[in-house]
């Protein structure tokens, strides 16, 4: 047979569906609610075909623009040579998922808000900034008592 190039070529473990997540698809699919400016991750389901994006989205994560009955746009970044496009693509509501890439920045916001608001009440102030992990702290090995013993290897003796 000869090589395929293909709108689906080469997507056989992309495309494939999760062990045990095989048949319909979930109503929660279709009940979810997409407003403009709402991220979501395009992760394909190869059981509906109409609306699919190509396979160089699947994966991604973009941004909505525009929201229709069956269906949302999204734009999502894509290296072309050695520019970055924003492409906009309309893709179905069954191959996108809310996307959690936000999460931890809206909790550190929340947080920060609340520790704004304890040093107006006269609490002391925090810096906010996100700090890099530190080392571990320096430790001793606490043991019973005990002198640590010097062990040195014997000296050859040939004892023929």
């Amino acid at each position: 047979m000869p090589h395929s190039y293909g709108y689906r070529g080469r997507t056989r473990q992309m495309f494939a569906r999760g062990f045990r997540k095989s048949g319909y698809t979930p109503l929660s699919t279709y009940m979810t609610n997409y407003k403009l400016g709402d991220y979501v991750d395009i992760k394909v389901n190869p059981s509906i075909h109409k609306g699919m994006p190509f396979k160089h989205y699947h994966g991604r994560t973009g941004v909505i623009y525009n929201v229709t009955k069956r269906a949302v746009g999204v734009r999502v970044n894509k290296q072309v040579n050695g520019r970055i496009l924003k492409k906009a693509i309309t893709v179905r509501v069954e191959h996108i998922r809310p996307s959690k890439c936000r999460d931890e920045l809206k909790r550190r916001v929340k947080e920060n808000e609340a520790i704004k608001a304890a040093a107006r009440a006269g609490a002391e102030r925090q810096n906010l900034k996100r700090q890099p992990k530190q080392p571990k702290g320096a430790y001793t090995l606490v043991t019973n008592g005990a002198k640590p013993e010097t062990i040195q290897a014997l000296p050859f003796v040939d004892l023929v």
